[in-house]
């Protein structure tokens, strides 16, 4: 099957009309599936989480995700969420998931989350210590930072997702090279430890071509050292194109299917309800 899991109305609203072009864009790419997962930052219900966990002082990455926080976000409830997706539901074949943040206090994401029947639910990695570091308007905190210290925080934020033991697929791994900052040490040991974490809490992991086509680095997410690695512990995978416009739903997700089978997966996840299954790949 080709599945696209991996995608956000945040540029739009939820307007039926609108929301069409991402399934006029999934049946030109020959798509079977899509799901929806929307970003934490679109609900009510996590805007206090944001401002327990952000660098939200007067530094140069403070004054940024203050007005960040401020810009389109918290405008909709999980409610009127999951009304919207019904609408959604009784005419396309279409999953309700939801990307989470990588929030310090999992207990109140769990509270928020367990009134609600999700299909799937990805955690993903999106700050370090407060920071928003694929934000390219604060890309020079980059600078600030060695990129030992950065590969050690993105494993021990991706463990905690995993010992919250809440989460089905991590999002998008080791996005962490989306700007070209690479390093020139052994990350093995890194990519080690964040596939035992995944293992340990029976999670799969993201295929996202979002970092292909909307980052200089330019290509898919994980690269191809955790990948393998990924293989090698028999974590499963899901494909996703991260489409914040309708017209990128399932953009290179061919691409992200040669690229899974490529280090010998031949099945990928597809979801209903929290249960899982194993399909064809492709």
């Amino acid at each position: 099957m080709k599945l696209d899991y991996h995608m956000h109305f945040e540029y739009g609203s939820y307007d039926a009309a609108w929301a069409e072009g991402f399934f006029e864009a999934a049946g030109t790419r020959g798509l079977d599936e899509i799901g929806i997962s929307e970003h934490t930052h679109t609900f009510k219900e996590f805007e206090s989480l944001y401002y327990e966990d952000l660098v939200l002082d007067n530094s140069f990455i403070g004054a940024f995700q203050q007005k960040w926080l401020r810009r389109n976000k918290f405008k909709y409830t999980l409610d009127d969420y999951f009304s919207f997706m019904a609408k959604l539901k009784a005419k396309h074949q279409v999953k309700t998931g939801i990307e989470v943040c990588n929030f310090q206090d999992q207990e109140k994401v769990k509270e928020i989350l367990a009134p609600y029947t999700f299909d799937y639910i990805i955690g993903s990695v999106h700050f370090l210590h407060g920071w928003a570091y694929d934000s390219s308007e604060i890309k020079a905190e980059w600078g600030r930072h060695s990129l030992h210290e950065i590969y050690d925080w993105y494993a021990e934020e991706v463990e905690n997702i995993c010992a919250s033991g809440l989460y089905d697929v991590l999002g998008h791994p080791f996005n962490i090279r989306l700007f070209k900052f690479l390093p020139d040490f052994d990350v093995m040991p890194v990519l080690e430890r964040v596939a035992k974490a995944l293992k340990t809490a029976h999670m799969g992991i993201d295929i996202n071509t979002g970092t292909f086509y909307r980052y200089p680095i330019a290509e898919i997410s994980p690269y191809p050292d955790f990948l393998e690695i990924a293989a090698k512990y028999d974590l499963p995978v899901i494909t996703s194109s991260d489409a914040h416009k309708p017209e990128d739903c399932g953009s290179y997700i061919d691409e992200a299917i040669a690229y899974a089978k490529s280090v010998g997966y031949t099945e990928c996840l597809r979801f209903d309800k929290r249960r899982r299954t194993l399909v064809p790949v492709g």
